[in-house]
């Protein structure tokens, strides 16, 4: 069981849940999170938001029973983690683009905060796109060299790919489905997936997904592929 440090409101059907870690933990793996005994029957997968000095941070949205339980949960309650769990993006030494899209920014905060603590004299660009209201933008002011935004729009329309840029995304499959086609074959495109988990080990067979390459396990596979293998 973790300690929580904090469990904050963000924006509407969004909230930021800090606990007490002290692991190794990648940027864009996620955890399986538990706060109740027999109802839901699963757990929750919620991707890493960020990671440090032993605070593990979680910004997730309400969309069912257990993530609203999750949202109830107080400072000094507890929360079972199973994990860290999932191959992420890939460590690229290049000039990095990264594209969120609602709560699909969740994972890249870390993301982005990792890339340039390895990478300090590339370029990194992010977009974020949001349906109704931003959120974290300012941490990731904190980390790139610019940030778009957008609200209410489609935020691959202001998507522009450059020589030798690596992008990264994560969001709306329709969005990131979008951002594979717009974006030049040349520039590398890293997706991450999505999908109802009851494990996170590859046991249960739950997240199955089809690709170019036949069937793969979002929680051990992925959740981060390709595009070529991602095949949206």
């Amino acid at each position: 069981m973790a300690l929580i440090l904090d469990n904050q409101f963000v924006a509407e059907g969004i909230y930021k849940m800090d606990v007490a870690y002290d692991g190794k933990v990648g940027a864009s793996q996620f955890f399986m999170l538990r706060a109740w005994d027999k109802d839901p029957l699963l757990s929750r997968p919620i991707s890493v938001h960020n990671y440090e000095n032993g605070v593990l941070t979680f910004l997730y949205q309400i969309v069912g029973k257990g993530t609203q339980l999750l949202s109830k949960l107080e400072k000094d309650d507890t929360v079972e983690l199973q994990g860290p769990y999932g191959k992420g993006f890939p460590d690229v030494d290049a000039d990095l683009v990264v594209v969120g899209g609602g709560i699909g920014v969740a994972p890249l905060y870390y993301v982005c905060r990792d890339f340039k603590k390895k990478h300090p004299e590339k370029s990194l660009r992010v977009y974020l796109g949001y349906r109704d209201a931003a959120y974290c933008v300012e941490e990731f002011d904190a980390v790139a060299d610019e940030v778009i935004v957008d609200i209410g729009g489609i935020i691959t329309h202001k998507v522009e790919a450059r020589e030798g840029e690596v992008f990264f995304t994560c969001g709306p499959e329709i969005m990131m489905k979008s951002l594979c086609d717009i974006v030049p074959a040349e520039n590398p495109v890293y997706v991450s997936l999505e999908a109802h988990m009851a494990c996170g080990i590859g046991a249960c067979l739950g997240c199955t997904c089809k690709t170019s390459e036949g069937n793969k396990k979002v929680c051990k596979d992925g959740p981060v592929f390709t595009r070529e293998v991602a095949a949206l």
